[in-house]
């Protein structure tokens, strides 16, 4: 039966990669040009952008989500309560954001659909990136995770509580495991140059989830920009196939709207295709004025994968 379901999955994806303030009333209506059933928002929504966040929750089209660490600048370190712009003994636009977002935030929680019999996963919210665990307090007072370990351990709860065998995972930085280089889905790119900055306990749970038999067809995230700091010769590589076939994608295209030949405004989407609970094809499409596809970059596509594992 959970063969036939997974078999029975066909879906067109948008994911939206950071936004960072980038978000305007054409990018609703984009979305709904796109003919997409289902939008994934990676975070990075802006610094604590409550207005942002307020229209993306308005958007009537099915959608998940999941914080970033600039949708708690203000919050989460001292340098940053430091420069808050509003009275934080009075307001917390951080709670303001989730309370938008209700369930549509999949942070260390789930949501299901039953319509495609699938369930989408939320890695930790607000992470930094990276080996050690940063961002802390936010994590402690939120969500009470005081370790990596544990972090992994609320990851997986969500797994085990998913009304469907097919899962989609969703987190602002991937999983560690996707390499080491800089310009590797989630390699570090600022010096010391290289190494895999990737959430580890986000790795480890889609491991767990992989080991528990759960059929995982995308991961999707952002954080890490595609424009690299260190070289404009390259970029970062978007897309990773595991050997079991999962295909991880890094969105994060920044800036994601731009103006060109002085009128023209491109926005931009990431478009996942998903044909028998497979990916098929993933592609990266700028939007224009009038809300056709101006130009599109195929990142990957099953006829002809030529990203393989590494």
């Amino acid at each position: 039966m959970t063969s036939q379901k997974t078999q029975s999955i066909n879906l067109k994806i948008a994911v939206v990669g950071d936004i960072h303030d980038q978000w305007e009333v054409e990018d609703g209506v984009a979305l709904k040009h796109l003919g997409v059933d289902l939008v994934l928002f990676v975070g990075d929504f802006g610094n604590e952008s409550v207005e942002v966040v307020r229209a993306i929750a308005s958007l009537d089209i099915p959608k998940a989500a999941v914080m970033g660490n600039h949708d708690a600048w203000y919050t989460a370190t001292e340098w940053g309560r430091k420069k808050a712009p509003y009275d934080r003994s009075k307001e917390d636009w951080v709670q303001e954001q989730l309370d938008l977002l209700g369930p549509s935030h999949v942070g260390y929680g789930k949501l299901d659909f039953p319509a495609w019999n699938l369930t989408v996963v939320g890695g930790r919210p607000f992470t930094w990136g990276g080996p050690e665990w940063k961002f802390a307090e936010i994590c402690q007072e939120r969500y009470g995770v005081t370790s990596l370990e544990e972090s992994a351990d609320r990851i997986v709860k969500a797994i085990k509580s998913a009304a469907y065998e097919t899962i989609i995972f969703l987190g602002h930085n991937g999983p560690s495991g996707l390499g080491d280089r800089p310009e590797d889905p989630c390699g570090k790119d600022w010096h010391p140059i290289g190494g895999d900055f990737g959430d580890p306990d986000f790795g480890e749970a889609i491991s767990q989830a992989l080991t528990a038999g759960k059929t995982i067809p995308l991961v999707t995230f952002g954080h890490m920009h595609r424009d690299l700091r260190h070289t404009k010769k390259v970029q970062r590589k978007p897309i990773f196939r595991s050997p079991e076939g999962t295909i991880y994608l890094n969105a994060a295209s920044v800036p994601r709207i731009v103006v060109e030949n002085d009128s023209e405004k491109l926005r931009n989407f990431s478009i996942v295709t998903l044909e028998a609970g497979v990916v098929s094809q993933v592609s990266l499409v700028w939007v224009g004025n009038d809300f056709q596809v101006a130009k599109g970059e195929i990142l990957y596509e099953r006829s002809n994968p030529v990203v393989q594992s590494a």
